[in-house]
């Protein structure tokens, strides 16, 4: 043709994404702030923004007095890498003072700064809701006016503070200075943070990966990577190549570009890393025919026939959707290669890559991953799974850890909705007023305030007040007088947030989570009035179970240590007893307990789930809890905060299934997968096999799986030193069958030195056979194979996925940090899996 063909329109180049947003200078060259340090120390800091945006830097401020005068001035700063001792000095918050540009050498700092990607944030929260927060206003207290004066140190402020989580676990916590505003800087960084996810939903994985390492390995700030650090490039991503050979591989990438002698000592600019990690994979002896290449040639195809495109188990998609798919394939940033297409009909053989390991490949169905509409959740509460917690305050053991207010939140971000908290007698403030505490009675636990608790909720539900019902489990110790003092606090803190029930709401069907939304439900007791109640806490279940199952008629008892506790009745305050909706009651007989208003519940240790379903009352149990409530709780064994499995107790269809979410053990990992259906709301409507009357047979399936590949996987923890990784995949299958627990793993082999494009025997099959396809779950868990025998092999991340709801197929599994956390480095590994279900499941 005469004319020129159309250029498609070039895409923003990801690390330049962020550079339109606009942000005042002093964003750029730094913002006086304080830092919360690990032990509850502020510490004077410089908060600042890299040009890019994406890099939030943390600068040591050390502040000296001049000449003895009360002047002050920031000092020099020496910033460390990591893995580098590369420095570089400037000044902090001007160029000189008095008129002098040199800094005495005693101001000199050589603290390390902190570096949080804006990639690896995962929330930011105001306020001083966080361990260290905590430990801040302990230290205050302990402290005068004139003491931190001296010292420099400002007066907390919660105006002025904010934390930044990140890394799942990971907390930042800063107050700006005095004539700060906090927030213009929430604004901002929830602006930036805003631009980064929808960025990223058009990049490729490898774009990403090499993005979020950029700034460790370019050290020198050339924005650049010259052929010295190429080697910790491949390390970065768990490449391994010999160090004698990183020379020569870089000078023969070089010269496949064309560059000259000049440009290669400069090294590779972004764009060009990107094409040889894209040639990095390319160029492994197996890859051209496993397992990508093959899918795109024998297996893509097949997806083709009579205009469109059949997924097994799905519904059939059109050719609209699948033009759909190619339009967002085609807006993907990917490795500038030969054989990039710009077609809209076609995609490449990289694009299909793109899309296999992508969210919408996702093994996990989106239909069921969906937040449910509310019309949706208007059964009674009884008809739902809870998303629970044990002991919600505990950071560790239960014996010897801290308690913290900021195990609440993160609970409550989680998608936890039933929270504990063991409330005992306080102290009394200068008023005499009672102020009750909150922590493990009779042990080494430190002890936190019951109304900082009942803050945190409040807080949460103005920033999330479309949440469904936060149910609070009072374990309650305490005596008439601090059992008003908590009435109180509850009623004057969340006001219209917490729900009172009245005596006609009591009887009938239990309220569902669409009625209850936005409130704080109470779980502990509402005896008749002045009666005395006979049932305590989960320890006085725990006795009973321990009575059950010797057989023996003994007082009970709790003992710690030299101490005994005889169990006594406990007169519930009315002030507290009509503010509770569900009131625990002793178990006696299935009969008797049936026939019980809906709002009074039973409590019961993991011993007496099993005892229950071994000795054939699982069919009672499920028919009780289709009307009331059941929670289960760990053994009082499991000092070090282990978990028991949650798979019986679903089975059985109790709602309040708690566990020690502070261990990120495989069966929280399974209780993130259970909850992460309707959008990780907290609420799953329970499936209709355990809403039936009368016995109903488990639905069955046999399941082949196949681990083809990974993408992208991090090290243990997503920490940046250290060995490259050998993964192997450990896929196992919590179920049960006949009242008991099956659980049954496989393992595939081992592939060393390699987890940036991993790729396992994929003619291997696991084979599983599913006893009950309602409740079971799927584990897949990257490990790293330990190359000393005696050293046990380190986790690196998973996925749990209910059979009810896994796609069949070629599919992905986004794998998840310990903490259920895709963010930072883990934002971008992935599996690639083949599933086969033996026959087509049913809606389950």
């Amino acid at each position: 043709p005469s004319d020129p063909l159309p250029q498609p329109s070039r895409r923003i180049n990801f690390k330049s994404a962020l550079q339109d947003i606009q942000v005042p200078d002093s964003f750029l060259h730094g913002i006086s702030m304080f830092k919360v340090g690990s032990n509850g120390r502020l510490e004077p800091v410089t908060f600042k923004l890299s040009k890019d945006r994406f890099i939030i830097s943390i600068l040591p401020r050390k502040i000296e007095r001049v000449g003895g005068s009360s002047l002050m001035r920031p000092s020099i700063l020496s910033r460390k890498r990591s893995g580098t001792s590369q420095t570089s000095m400037g000044s902090i918050g001007g160029d000189s003072i008095d008129g002098s540009s040199v800094l005495d050498a005693g101001v000199l700092s050589l603290l390390s700064d902190t570096d949080v990607d804006i990639g690896s944030i995962d929330r930011i929260q105001s306020g001083q809701m966080t361990l260290k927060f905590e430990m801040a206003r302990k230290k205050e207290r302990r402290q005068s006016i004139a003491q931190r004066n001296s010292m420099g140190i400002p007066m907390l402020d919660e105006k002025r503070s904010f934390s930044l989580i990140f890394r799942g676990a990971e907390t930042l916590d800063l107050m700006v200075d005095q004539g700060g505003d906090r927030e213009e800087v929430l604004y901002i960084l929830h602006s930036i943070i805003g631009q980064y996810e929808s960025a990223k939903l058009k990049v490729g994985n490898e774009v990403l990966l090499l993005r979020y390492i950029w700034n460790d390995v370019d050290r020198d700030d050339s924005n650049t990577i010259n052929e010295k650090e190429m080697g910790e490039l491949l390390n970065r991503i768990n490449f391994h190549v010999k160090e004698k050979s990183t020379g020569a591989m870089y000078q023969k990438f070089v010269k496949t570009l064309g560059l000259t002698k000049a440009q290669r000592k400069q090294g590779l600019s972004f764009d060009q890393c990107v094409t040889l990690l894209h040639k990095t994979k390319r160029d492994m002896a197996t890859w051209q025919v496993k397992p990508v290449t093959q899918l795109f040639y024998d297996i893509f195809g097949q997806f083709m026939t009579k205009n469109k495109i059949r997924k097994k188990g799905e519904d059939n998609k059109t050719m609209e959707s699948v033009m759909q798919i190619f339009a967002k394939l085609h807006q993907l940033e990917l490795a500038d290669v030969s054989n990039h297409i710009t077609e809209q009909n076609y995609i490449s053989l990289e694009q299909f890559e793109a899309y296999l390991l992508s969210r919408d490949n996702d093994i996990f169905n989106p239909r069921r991953e969906q937040v449910c509409k509310s019309s949706e959740m208007t059964k009674p509460l009884s008809e739902y799974w809870i998303n629970s917690s044990h002991n919600t305050y505990l950071t560790g053991d239960q014996l010897t850890s801290k308690s913290s207010v900021e195990m609440y939140t993160k609970a409550l971000y989680r998608g936890c909705r039933c929270l504990e908290l063991d409330v005992w007698d306080g102290a009394r403030d200068e008023f005499g007023n009672p102020m009750p505490v909150v922590y493990h009675g009779r042990t080494l636990t430190s002890k936190i305030m019951f109304e900082d608790i009942i803050k945190s909720f409040d807080v949460f539900l103005m920033l999330n007040p479309k949440t469904y019902p936060i149910i609070l489990s009072l374990e309650n110790h305490c005596s008439i007088p601090f059992q008003q003092a908590m009435a109180t606090q509850m009623k004057s803190i969340l006001g219209r947030h917490l729900y009172v029930p009245d005596e006609s709401s009591l009887r009938g069907s239990l309220p569902s989570p669409a009625q209850l939304r936005g409130k704080v439900v109470l779980k502990g007791r509402r005896p008749p009035t002045g009666a005395i109640d006979d049932y305590d806490t989960d320890d006085d279940a725990a006795d009973d179970d321990l009575t059950e199952m010797q057989s023996v008629r003994t007082e009970k008892t709790s003992v710690t240590g030299n101490t005994k506790k005889s169990q006594t009745s406990v007169k519930i305050a009315p002030e507290l007893a009509k503010l509770t909706l569900f009131h625990g009651t002793k178990f006696k007989s299935w009969g008797e307990s049936g026939q019980a208003l809906t709002h009074h519940m039973h409590s019961f240790s993991e011993s007496r789930v099993r005892s229950f379903c071994k000795h054939n009352q699982s069919q009672s149990w499920i028919q009780y809890n289709q009307t009331h409530i059941s929670r289960t709780f760990p053994s009082g064994n499991r000092t070090n905060s282990s978990n028991y499995s949650p798979i019986l107790a679903w089975a059985t269809g109790c709602q309040m299934v708690a566990l020690n979410l502070q261990t990120p053990d495989e069966m929280v990992r399974m209780n993130y997968g259970r909850f992460r259906e309707n959008g990780e709301q907290g609420y799953v409507q329970k499936p209709s096999t355990l809403m039936m009357k009368g016995v109903t047979e488990p639905r069955t399936t046999h399941i082949e799986v196949k681990i083809l590949s990974g993408s992208c996987i991090p090290k243990p923890k997503g920490v940046s030193d250290g060995e490259c990784i050998n993964p192997y995949v450990s896929i196992s299958l919590f179920d049960c069958s006949d009242g008991r627990e099956v659980t049954s793993t496989q393992v595939t082999n081992t592939v060393f030195n390699n987890g940036f494009s991993p790729i396992w025997k994929f003619e291997d099959s696991f084979h599983f056979d599913v006893k009950n396809a309602c409740v079971a779950v799927m584990q897949f868990t990257v490990m790293d194979k330990n190359s000393t025998p005696t050293k046990t092999d380190e986790f690196i991340a998973s996925a749990s996925i209910p059979i009810a709801c896994m796609r069949q197929g070629i599919r992905s599994v986004q794998l998840s940090d310990a903490h259920n956390t895709r963010s930072g480095a883990f934002d971008f590994a992935s599996l690639l899996v083949l599933v086969k279900f033996q026959h087509c499941q049913a809606e389950i």
